[in-house]
């Protein structure tokens, strides 16, 4: 029996690993504060790099950052970020690396103020996923109002390399907007998983 093709974003390409992550992850609402600062770092380190590289370069990041647990990477010093910056797995810049604790201080700080770090976060698009419907990738942007809005606060709440496009980016990775194009087969399995407070994502 001839099988039929599945249609997905053109930028999911032809890497296994990134078709993967097309078709079980991104989109995905993500309610975790342990996922969401996850992802704000690894968006951080993608800043002027492919996103595919930062994939391959996941599991080392998860090891080098103690699984991403925010309260570990807040207490790094300068002899761990010596020992980061010797680390061939990671992306050895220092702005990031530095960026990184910066921000899992700040993360522990709103936090606090705001009871978990997704409850912040989602208030930025009202706590639910925005439903686009795209119907090339020409029509998707790199920046929204809204990205805008979270990268502001985000600044002024002590974060680096939170720029809108990053912003933006981070929200496409987790949920916070599902920018599948209509023609995408996950487009409506993403549309079919907006739940408020739960996560979607597949296990580690």
């Amino acid at each position: 029996m001839k099988q039929t093709a599945i249609s997905r974003c053109p930028w999911a390409g032809a890497d296994p690993l990134y078709i993967r992550y097309h078709d079980v992850e991104w989109g995905v609402p993500v309610h975790d504060d342990r996922r969401l600062f996850e992802f704000l770092i690894l968006e951080g380190a993608q800043a002027g790099l492919s996103w595919l590289t930062i994939l391959k370069k996941r599991e080392n990041y998860r090891r080098a950052f103690e699984r991403f647990e925010p309260e570990k990477v807040a207490r790094y010093g300068e002899a761990k970020i010596a020992r980061l910056m010797s680390d061939p797995g990671l992306v050895r810049n220092r702005r990031k690396i530095e960026a990184a604790v910066k921000n899992a201080r700040a993360f522990l700080h709103v936090r606090e103020a705001f009871g978990s770090f997704a409850r912040y976060m989602w208030q930025f698009t009202d706590g639910r996923p925005v439903q686009n419907r795209w119907e090339n990738m020409a029509q998707v942007p790199a920046r929204t109002p809204a990205s805008e809005a979270m990268s502001r606060d985000l600044k002024q709440r002590g974060f680096s390399f939170v720029g809108p496009t990053i912003c933006y980016a981070h929200m496409q990775a987790v949920g916070m907007v599902n920018d599948h194009l209509i023609g995408c087969f996950r487009h409506r399995e993403v549309a079919g998983l907006e739940r408020t407070g739960s996560d979607h994502i597949r296990p580690e």
